[in-house]
């Protein structure tokens, strides 16, 4: 018996699994490798496959999913915790991208309604390659992580009411005050739904069958909520995809999540490759090569569109240049929601074929430039930083670089970073009687630590004027916690230039970089995989009774010798 969605299905597999192996090998986002086979297979391509309709149904399947995902990994403590920066800098990023771009298209040529939807479409960016690039570069925990990442969560979110607004674009509504008091009493409706079934059913519910201890019957009842809260949003006029997403919501509030997500995953992963396949289907090579001057032109009004409008909101948020121009650059790209959007757009007849054709070729290229633009930001925020801006603007809005009250302190301890090691930091020099000098990117750690009395300032360390300010010559020892590694690289070069004397002491979390930071002037590196490595063996070798004194000459060679015996 042929079945021809079988077919089609091992085609695309196998087709993927060749590409997405070369991407690897390359470097170039999973994403654009999924793309990349359903323009190799489709009927622009190859046209091995050709039944889009069987494909589009399974790419529905993936949407649901997608958004489903979302709603359980969204945490109402992290959303509360970066409030500031994700409904601040988000909102004014969005914003501004939409009005931006709007007025772009308007100019081009587009009508109102197309401008508009336009403007949504480029305000998001790929949460999943730009989390995937600064957690590959042990940047997650820097500043142009915590901004970059609060941005993604408000754009995830603002998918939601981007959605809600469609059929007003689209001309089915007219957008009376009656047609949105519905729409609003039908979302609070399904809200109040969720927040029932958040704190009562659904809890109830995956208890009782995590009881029976069948991973089966936990996956299938996780999906039956995922769909049948979609179909149920559908019934009253809403989309699936708020259905989906209100449906993850349901089960983050309960402690099964994590669980939930974990067994659903591969369904996630399966299901949404077929939608980034289907997209790439529906790209025109021939479209792409007869417009190549075109794309590229638009490319990098897009890029630079959304690199300005990523910076003003981090700057506004109080955040210095460098690192508002650092962010602005890592969420230039298009992203994997706007996709989702854009064939909503074209099936309610928003967007011409043209544009979307455009529109897909040029979210493609951004996608597939996005890990080369991430990796060498910090090298354009250096050049941009060295202009002639005002010190405000290159502080975050501070007329000085850093306001410490005793400036001819001497003989100090600078520590660089107030997270977790910072802090530890600091409380042994206070129990110590060593006074020291903090400098953190964080401009709410900053306020509330210096209102504890620490002796805290906010400050770029990369910046020789900051460190000038914190004391660099006068000090000791210079204590770098930092995540990023380009950050440390240039912090450890700046401080050896400026004081030839000072001990810098460099925490790392990558193997890599050990030998890089002692060419630059390190005296001493700490890698923490390698430190947790010796702690551990330390304790298996005091519960085998070896004598004390061997174990510390084992640790003190291990550290003498820059964890060589680990190292190999």
């Amino acid at each position: 018996m042929d079945i021809p969605i079988l077919k089609s299905v091992i085609i695309l597999f196998a087709i993927a699994v060749v590409v997405i192996l070369i991407s690897k090998r390359l470097r170039v986002p999973v994403i654009i490798g999924y793309l990349l086979t359903g323009m190799v297979a489709g009927p622009h391509g190859l046209g091995l496959v050709n039944n889009l309709h069987e494909i589009d149904m399974l790419a529905e399947i993936g949407i649901i999913l997608l958004l489903f995902s979302i709603g359980i990994e969204f945490s109402l403590q992290k959303f509360i915790r970066m409030k500031a920066m994700v409904l601040g800098g988000g909102m004014i990023q969005v914003v501004l991208t939409v009005c931006l771009v709007f007025l772009v298209a308007g100019v081009a040529g587009s009508r109102n309604n197309e401008a508009w939807f336009i403007g949504m479409l480029l305000a998001l960016s790929s949460t999943a390659i730009v989390i995937r690039v600064i957690q590959e570069s042990g940047a997650i925990d820097s500043p142009r992580g915590r901004t970059s990442l609060s941005i993604l969560i408000f754009q995830d979110l603002a998918i939601i009411p981007m959605i809600l607004v469609l059929p007003i674009l689209a001309g089915k509504s007219s957008g009376s005050l009656k047609e949105i008091s519905v729409l609003i009493i039908k979302v609070i409706s399904v809200t109040v739904v969720v927040i029932v079934g958040a704190r009562k059913l659904v809890p109830l519910t995956l208890l009782k069958v995590a009881r029976t201890q069948s991973n089966e019957l936990f996956l299938l009842t996780v999906i039956v909520i995922a769909f049948a809260v979609a179909w149920l949003t559908s019934l009253v006029g809403l989309s699936l995809a708020l259905g989906a997403f209100m449906a993850g919501l349901i089960i983050s509030e309960s402690e099964f999540s994590e669980h939930a997500l974990g067994n659903i995953l591969p369904f996630i992963s399966v299901f949404t490759s077929f939608f980034f396949i289907s997209v790439g289907m529906l790209l025109d090579l021939r479209f792409l090569m007869t417009n190549i001057g075109l794309v590229i032109l638009v490319t990098t009004i897009v890029l630079m569109i959304k690199t300005l409008t990523g910076t003003i909101p981090v700057v506004m948020m109080g955040y210095p240049l460098r690192v508002a121009l650092m962010t602005g650059i890592t969420i230039s790209q298009v992203g994997e929601f706007s996709f989702i959007l854009s064939r909503m757009g074209v099936n309610e007849g928003i967007l011409s074929a043209g544009n979307y054709q455009l529109f897909l070729s040029v979210s493609v290229l951004t996608m597939a430039l996005t890990p080369m633009l991430a990796n060498r930001a910090h090298y354009a925020a250096d050049l941009v930083v060295k202009l002639p801006f005002p010190v405000w603007l290159k502080n975050g809005g501070r007329k000085e670089d850093i306001p410490y009250k005793d400036d001819e302190v001497s003989d100090h301890l600078i520590i660089i970073g107030y997270g977790i090691n910072g802090r530890n930091v600091a409380t042994a020099a206070r129990k110590a009687g060593i006074r020291y000098r903090v400098l953190e990117m964080n401009p709410e750690t900053v306020r509330v630590e210096a209102s504890k009395g620490i002796p805290i300032a906010f400050g770029d360390a990369t910046q020789e004027g900051v460190l000038k300010h914190a004391g660099i010559m006068r000090a000791r020892v210079l204590v770098v916690t930092i995540a990023h590694p380009n950050g440390i690289r240039q912090i450890t070069s700046l401080a050896r230039r400026m004081n030839t004397g000072i001990h810098i002491i460099i925490r790392t979390r990558f193997i890599a970089n050990i030998k890089p930071l002692f060419l630059l002037g390190a005296n001493e590196v700490i890698p923490e995989e390698f430190e947790t490595s010796i702690e551990i063996f330390v304790r298996v070798l005091i519960h085998y009774e070896v004598d004390q004194s061997k174990i510390d000459g084992m640790v003190s060679e291990i550290r003498a010798n820059s964890y060589q015996f680990l190292r190999n």
